[in-house]
């Protein structure tokens, strides 16, 4: 499918948060619960924007996540690697599709090949050197355009580091808080 969105809607959407700042905030709850062996599943809950609460996605989708034989999961839905990178792909190209569109540039395909590269060795701390996360993260990227010249091409692809909210999440040190709701003995 071709990747479109409207740039009317993109200017929309844009001058509303000019005009009120607030409605740029958001916040979006999901919650999990073990699926049995490693595995998880996910599903969407509330999200609030600019202070107004909206329930209209809760229960809306859920996902499993698992692992992968060779790191003990029973393979019955993505890693949480894969869904890593998978959110990754989605915000490449909603930003590439959003900024194209207020560019005016007719895109006709976005395609992208994402490869991680991580070490078991860090994660079971059989060596302090290797990290638990990946060691780098290769996203191959092809765009199509009807009436976009190679060089708008690279030009747009080269804005993403500084529009992409999951490119901003995996370069950025984000903190994380784990909260304990509840014990139980």
């Amino acid at each position: 499918m071709k990747p479109f969105v409207d740039a009317n809607q993109v200017a929309e959407v844009a001058n509303a948060v000019k005009a009120d700042p607030k409605l740029g905030q958001f916040t979006i709850t999901l919650s999990s619960q073990s699926n049995g062996g490693v595995s998880v599943k996910t599903r969407t809950e509330q999200s609030i924007q600019g202070g107004v609460v909206d329930n209209s996605r809760v229960g809306k989708f859920e996902t499993v996540g698992d692992e992968p034989p060779a790191v003990l999961g029973k393979d019955t839905g993505l890693s949480p690697m894969e869904f890593a990178l998978q959110s990754l792909a989605g915000c490449y190209t909603a930003t590439l599709t959003l900024l194209a569109a207020g560019k005016g540039i007719d895109l006709t395909a976005v395609d992208l090949t994402l490869s991680a590269d991580f070490d078991l060795n860090g994660f079971l701390k059989f060596n302090p050197a290797v990290r638990n996360g990946p060691s780098e993260i290769r996203v191959d990227i092809r765009v199509e355009s009807a009436n976009a010249s190679d060089e708008e091409i690279k030009a747009l692809i080269g804005e993403i580091p500084n529009h992409s909210p999951i490119y901003d999440l995996f370069t950025n040190g984000t903190k994380v808080v784990n909260r304990i709701v509840l014990l139980l003995f």
